[in-house]
């Protein structure tokens, strides 16, 4: 069965076709950690998980690597501003020193590998860090100023787009339009606005070089983790869609300057998550973490998992109770069958069929859904094949006992149940008991005892 994803670049679904037989490279752009993440940055890292999960499922083997960028992103993606961790450093009143810049990051880092594990996201083979890639950075400027396509301003090395061939391709980006709607540039320095930071200079710190200390633009950061550990040329690249325009276009024009080889043949990119029809966004405080969802984190990945990866979704309160009730009836469905089934093969062909349209979850899930309520197939073969479709989805059906008991009461039920509870106070039963009845429709049960209520999944 042919596996057909979108790519970015050729703006339409193509069969994938690895660069060697029987192995996929894959590198996704990881999180800035001068903060925590959202649940909308988690989106993407949750795509890229099933991505790697079906590649699996279909026999190939995997090498996955997710960066850490501890330096050198600034304030500004488009390379002006001061580096975002120096600004996290400001914003917690620790002084600006390498050290300092560590502890904070490797706070924040850790948050995140907690946010990854909580969504049963899979550990990459590598997690490098741009702060422990300093000398590749360096050693790729080096080498593009040898080529002739970068060269120096007062503020650092920038990357010359003229000197690269199709430049703007990946986003469709009108580069003689941005030369004419130029009105001030931020660097009067720069060749050309398209033009970009390799690396920007700083005395006070940063890294030795022999260009001038300072250190790493962003972009020249994943360029030289992804070569590093996957080489110059490899299958898949995945991330946001808001890095297209900027962040990945530019890796892809340094890297083929720097290699005169096609970088990456797969460009995949998840859509936003918005709230209230907003993107999330952390600048303008318009965004949920993960830990501060009042629902189980595989209840938020279940969710993304009903639309397909490429659409812009928006989150609310009753996408949270909705995804969240769904999931516990799921759990409840898998722990009442047997263990003695086997793998129903027309289901399996479907559940796949339906992932190698362009990893089409929202189709898969139904599918699961489906074989659950198939009263001709046994329920001993309803779990092997629901266990089996699991390891794509990874909502961890083969834990769902144990889960179902950890599910906290969603915010919906227990606003019901204070509802009902004044209701009875004030003497109102026959509203108690509409409220009591509206929480039975969600999954609940209430229990009025001697120290108070209770409430209990049905």
């Amino acid at each position: 069965m042919d596996i057909f994803l979108y790519n970015t670049l050729a703006r339409k679904k193509e069969p994938f076709s690895p660069l060697t037989g029987g192995r996929v490279s894959m590198y996704h752009c990881g999180p800035t950690v001068y903060d925590y993440a959202h649940i909308g940055n988690l989106r993407s890292f949750v795509f890229a998980d099933i991505l790697r999960r079906f590649f699996e499922y279909k026999g190939f083997a995997v090498t996955q690597v997710i960066n850490i960028t501890d330096v050198g992103h600034l304030t500004s993606d488009r390379d002006y501003g001061e580096d975002k961790m120096t600004s996290a450093l400001k914003r917690e009143g620790k002084p600006i020193t390498l050290s300092a810049m560590k502890e904070v990051a490797d706070f924040y880092a850790e948050k995140f590998t907690e946010d990854l594990s909580a969504l049963n996201i899979k550990q990459p083979q590598y997690m490098p860090k741009a702060s422990e890639h300093i000398p590749e950075d360096i050693a790729l400027v080096g080498t593009l100023l040898e080529k002739g396509v970068a060269y120096r301003t007062n503020d650092g090395i920038y990357f010359d787009t003229d000197k690269s061939a199709g430049y703007g391709t990946l986003a469709g980006l009108d580069i003689e339009g941005m030369k004419e709607g130029a009105r001030v540039a931020v660097n009067p320095e720069k060749k050309n606005p398209a033009d970009f930071a390799l690396w920007k200079f700083n005395n006070n710190l940063g890294w030795d070089a022999p260009f001038g200390k300072g250190f790493p633009g962003w972009h020249i950061e994943c360029s030289a983790m992804s070569m590093k550990y996957l080489g110059e040329s490899f299958d898949i690249h995945t991330g946001g869609i808001d890095l297209i325009p900027t962040h990945h276009t530019n890796e892809i024009a340094q890297s083929e300057a720097a290699t005169g080889k096609p970088f990456v043949r797969y460009w995949m990119h998840s859509g936003f998550v918005n709230m209230g029809g907003e993107k999330m966004a952390k600048r303008t405080g318009a965004f949920i973490r993960l830990q501060d969802l009042t629902i189980q984190p595989l209840a938020y990945r279940y969710w993304l998992l009903t639309a397909h990866y490429r659409k812009t979704v928006n989150f609310t309160d009753d996408a949270a109770n909705g995804s969240s009730t769904a999931l516990r009836k799921l759990y409840a469905a898998i722990t009442v069958l047997p263990d003695n089934g086997s793998i129903d093969e027309a289901y399996r062909a479907r559940f796949e069929a339906a992932l190698a349209d362009d990893i089409n979850t929202a189709e898969a899930l139904a599918i699961l859904h489906e074989l659950l309520h198939d009263d001709s197939v046994s329920d001993g073969d309803k779990k092997a094949t629901a266990l089996d479709m699991d390891r794509v989805l990874g909502l961890a059906l083969a834990r769902a006992e144990t889960y179902a008991k950890e599910s906290p009461v969603p915010d919906e039920v227990l606003k019901l149940a204070e509802a009902r509870e004044t209701a009875r106070n004030n003497g109102d039963f026959a509203r108690a008991d509409k409220l009591r009845a509206d929480i039975a429709a969600l999954g609940y049960t209430v229990r009025d005892t001697e120290t108070g209520t209770e409430i209990v999944q049905s």
